[in-house]
């Protein structure tokens, strides 16, 4: 698994014109039922792919942390939602909450999350392969198949899956 992380980048970057160009295709003319497919690809990959493995996107991104989430972690944490942001967060250009470190603080060295039972919904919804409106999401899923193997593999499976089918 560590090969094929390393990899992604390099990977991703070659197919960027494609998948920026499939996208925007995608967004302009949808095919029927694509979160139907999208989902099965999605539970598909993830028989296949054991998260634990890897952790890049938790060694690499962090998430926009929503002030549901601030509480929850915080009341989790027997802290203070203040003092939880103050310790963990800072506010990004777009006046995100988001990490003030990377890797993510709650990443063990085995991998497993800290927080898992209330992590923020960003960490749960990653890489969002099975959100239903996907053709919407073109730009986040092209950011997210450069950190994770397996949003990378369900993409190039739709693009063969479309193409098969003449899209």
């Amino acid at each position: 698994m560590e090969e094929i992380v390393l990899k992604l980048p390099q990977r991703a970057r070659e197919k960027q014109k494609e998948n920026k160009k499939f996208f925007s295709k995608l967004r302009k003319k949808t095919p029927k039922n694509l979160d139907y497919q999208m989902q099965e690809l999605h539970r598909e990959e993830f028989q296949r792919t054991e998260c634990l493995q890897c952790a890049n996107c938790c060694k690499t991104t962090g998430p926009l942390f929503t002030q549901t989430d601030v509480v929850r972690i915080a009341k989790h944490l027997r802290s203070k939602p203040q003092k939880f942001v103050e310790t963990y967060l800072r506010t990004d250009e777009d006046n995100d909450l988001v990490l003030q470190q990377l890797p993510c603080p709650f990443l063990g060295a085995d991998n497993h999350c800290g927080i898992y039972g209330v992590r923020p919904k960003a960490c749960r919804e990653f890489p969002h392969t099975d959100r239903k409106k996907f053709q919407q999401i073109g730009h986040l899923t092209q950011k997210n198949v450069a950190i994770c193997p397996a949003a990378f593999n369900i993409v190039e499976n739709l693009k063969a899956q479309l193409a098969a089918k003449g899209w």
